[in-house]
């Protein structure tokens, strides 16, 4: 007798894993608590969590939004200024320590950022430049605009049952004096940078469980009894600025985000939802990369989102086709870094 012999095949690699298909692997993901179609989803996060908000609006879910794009913006410009993303306008969020200074700000626990980044002229969002690429006529009107975006935030907490959260990078650029973190260093989109006021911060995992620790009290203050669901992003990164070589550094990245997302979950208002296994475990095969071996294809994300569907009950739907050609992510803040890489 020996604590083995009872377990389920899902428990050991070989009947599990390697002897299925692998598309037939599964199901990997016991939901904690009930979702369902009257359940008020939020998200937020790397370029990856956008596609959960895509994915439950065309599914029919309660996606909240808000803010909307304005009726008379064109079709082409809504994506391309941050709407439609994910629930407020704050373009993407790659640490856990991002997200709790848009909380902290959004529930009035601390006051925003005072400072702007300038290009030829323009003004730019440090905490969002992705949200508006071209930047702002002026200070004023980027500061309204955050304004807005803040507004739009705190209503959307208000009224979230589930908050997506998919967790994206460790490595940061910080303000020294303030320790604001930005989701892009400065340079890459205006500004430029300046080694005597900005510095790389990599997150080590007990800052990440600490980041989040918070963030989950936090939103627990704002609207007690919100859940929240934590994802890794699966996507390699682009580019790294630790000194290590690039896979390498990914490899780390994703092992200290996977284990404080895995340690969240252990708490009864988190889960954890297994997307970045499901496109990076031996059985897959990379079958759900593009072709760059960065961006995961509508394939892939069409499968994954048939297995988070799937776990609630509902019927697959046909996941499009892979992508024969290089892609670029162009909703991606963390994609701009593509332009500074040497030409092989």
């Amino acid at each position: 007798m020996n604590p083995y012999e009872s377990l389920p095949d899902t428990a050991f690699w070989r009947p599990a894993v390697a002897s299925r298909p692998a598309l037939e692997v599964g199901p990997l993901w016991q939901p904690k608590w009930p979702i369902d179609r009257e359940t008020r989803i939020a998200a937020f996060g790397s370029c990856f969590a956008r596609h959960f908000g895509r994915a439950v609006r065309t599914r029919g879910f309660a996606f909240v939004d808000g803010e909307p794009a304005p009726a008379t913006l064109p079709e082409a410009d809504r994506r391309r200024l941050g709407y439609d993303l994910f629930s407020a306008r704050i373009g993407n969020i790659y640490t856990p320590r991002q997200l709790l200074q848009w909380l902290q700000w959004a529930s009035g626990e601390r006051s925003p950022p005072g400072h702007f980044w300038t290009r030829d002229g323009r003004t730019h969002d440090p905490v969002r430049p992705g949200v508006a690429p071209a930047g702002f006529a002026n200070r004023a009107e980027a500061e309204a605009s955050r304004r807005t975006t803040l507004a739009a935030l705190a209503q959307a907490l208000g009224e979230t049952d589930l908050l997506v959260f998919t967790l994206g990078l460790t490595e940061a650029w910080r303000d020294r004096a303030s320790g604001l973190e930005y989701p892009i260093a400065p340079g890459v989109f205006a500004d430029s940078f300046d080694p005597a006021r900005d510095t790389l911060h990599e997150h080590r995992l007990a800052e990440g469980g600490d980041d989040l620790t918070a963030v989950l009290d936090l939103l627990q203050r704002i609207r007690p009894g919100m859940k929240v669901l934590l994802t890794v992003a699966p996507g390699p990164m682009i580019a790294t600025a630790s000194n290590q070589h690039v896979l390498v550094a990914t490899s780390g990245c994703k092992a200290i985000l996977r284990a404080a997302a895995g340690e969240m979950a252990r708490r009864p208002d988190c889960d954890y939802f297994p997307s970045y296994e499901m496109a990076t475990s031996p059985p897959y095969r990379a079958m759900f990369f593009a072709p760059n071996l960065r961006d995961i294809s509508a394939f892939g994300v069409g499968v994954v989102m048939n297995a988070f569907f799937g776990a609630l009950g509902l019927d697959a739907v046909p996941a499009p086709v892979a992508e024969t050609a290089a892609t670029r992510d162009p909703d991606c803040d963390e994609a701009e870094l593509e332009a500074f890489a040497p030409v092989p």
